[in-house]
């Protein structure tokens, strides 16, 4: 199966330094960026599988209660 989370180098980039700059100022101290990248895919392999099903089941729910509304008008 193939892996949930595809994402360029660019974007990967810039969720290391997005965590860099957590760590930078809410933590005060200084993550590198093979420490900030291992973090990284660990929350996209480990994490990232539960955020992202919710996220699909929330979509699915909105779009079933969407069509049941246009369904409603149909009748």
């Amino acid at each position: 199966m193939k892996d949930k989370f595809s994402f360029t180098a660019a974007e990967k980039k810039e969720m290391t330094k997005a965590i860099q700059t957590y760590f930078q100022y809410e933590r005060d101290e200084v993550l590198g960026d093979l420490a900030a990248s291992l973090l990284l895919d660990f929350i996209l392999h480990k994490i990232g599988p539960a955020i992202y099903n919710k996220g699909v089941a929330d979509a699915h729910e909105f779009l079933k209660e969407k069509l049941e509304d246009v369904f409603e008008l149909h009748k």
